[in-house]
């Protein structure tokens, strides 16, 4: 045997996986397609790595079965991910809504600190190498690479797959994991882009491209779920993080209800504006809530020119209706390239939720990103990678 264990894939489960199997004395070798391990790691968070969250629970996370994810992360918390990466000298810091970042550090940081404890611990990190092939043999697996146009052969009793989700094919993205998994019998839940930014077509296309560049803080909501977040406006939809959440959520042909103004009643704030100067125009209420650009643009929908004391009462609740209820439908999502993650992947029913050992083949792990388990936006994903890789180490 070449190694107690195989990774396939240097992202962020992989390289964890590889360090706490070399804690625990196992000896791994991770095959990386790309020319560097972590690419995904590097390019998170605009390059700072929104690592975990301190809220992390399963309810943040979307799954056919998201109470599969209690014995991942009570074996690793979050307390664990933040005590890990201390340990080594990366402390977090709070940028919002619980969402951690390396303080005076970067997402390079992260990398380096895997790559330093691989090479320390004598864990291979093989890059540019394309697994070929892999064969289920009874004393373990035989794994096939392609390297510099020469092929490879290794062994081992086990194998770990975590080669991620289909976002960003630029990035080296591929369905390895869940093709494998196909061919082997196992169930694949429905697969879809999540986190991702969503479009306009048609004829209301125009008006939001018309806003492209402003932001304006919202809560988007459906019949299932309601974010309080930042919407942006782009010239062919809409962006930012509010978007990105609810989009996990969302389904092509469904509308999101937006409310402009969620923590105020603007039919409230009108009426005062009456009894105070009811010659107040509209748009210069609008104009303290909202750009003037966004303004501008409700005057297609809204009186905004009018003074508040003029206000009939259709208008009046029809400005409500506009601001508080305000109806998107999206035409679609801007796909895989634009994605931070997938949703849906390997069923969780295929695997151990202790040790995330595939139930129909003993010695094989799936890890990250590849099983059904995707979570919001702000570091849980990191969370779930970092979960799966040590109780597949534990296991291995």
């Amino acid at each position: 045997m070449d190694a107690d264990a195989i990774i396939i894939g240097a992202g962020a489960c992989g390289l964890m996986c590889a360090v706490q199997a070399g804690f625990l004395g196992k000896k791994v070798i991770l095959l990386e397609k790309a020319n560097q391990p972590g690419a995904k790691i590097l390019i998170s968070g605009g390059g700072r790595c929104n690592y975990t969250n301190l809220y992390a629970t399963e309810e943040q996370f979307i799954s056919a079965n998201k109470h599969f994810l209690k014995s991942a992360f009570t074996q690793w918390t979050v307390e664990d991910t933040i005590g890990f990466f201390e340990t080594y000298g990366i402390t977090g810091q709070e940028k919002t809504l619980g969402q951690l970042f390396p303080e005076n550090k970067n997402a390079k940081a992260i990398v380096e600190l895997f790559r330093g404890l691989c090479q320390d611990m004598d864990q291979q990190i093989r890059c540019n190498a394309e697994v070929k092939e892999i064969h289920i043999l009874e004393e373990g697996f035989t794994v096939s690479y392609e390297k510099g146009s020469k092929i490879f052969h290794l062994h081992a009793p086990k194998l770990v797959i975590a080669t991620g989700g289909l976002p960003i094919p630029k990035m080296g993205a591929t369905d390895f994991a869940l093709r494998f998994a196909r061919m082997h019998g196992l169930n694949i839940i429905e697969t879809a882009p999540a986190l991702v930014p969503l479009t306009i077509t048609g004829k209301e296309e125009e008006w939001y491209a018309r806003l492209s560049g402003n932001a304006v803080f919202c809560e988007l909501s459906n019949d299932r779920i309601s974010f309080e977040e930042n919407l942006l406006f782009t010239h062919w939809g809409l962006s930012g993080p509010a978007v990105l959440q609810i989009s996990s959520y969302w389904r092509k042909g469904e509308s999101i209800n937006v409310n402009l103004l969620p923590h105020q009643n603007i039919s409230e704030l009108i009426e005062k504006e009456r009894a105070g100067n009811g010659k107040t125009l509209l748009s210069s209420l609008f104009n303290r809530l909202y750009t003037r650009k966004f303004t501008e643009a409700l005057s297609k929908y809204l009186p905004v020119d009018k003074p508040v004391g003029a206000l009939t009462k259709i208008e009046m609740e029809y400005i409500h209706q506009t601001i508080h209820l305000f109806k998107v439908k999206p035409a679609g999502d801007k796909g895989y390239d634009k994605a931070e993650v997938m949703r849906g992947g390997i069923d969780t029913r295929e695997l151990s939720s202790k040790t995330l050992e595939c139930k129909k083949i003993p010695g094989l792990y799936f890890g990250g990103e590849c099983i059904d388990i995707t979570g919001w936006l702000g570091g849980y994903n990191f969370q779930w990678a970092w979960a799966s890789a040590f109780v597949i180490a534990q296991a291995l």
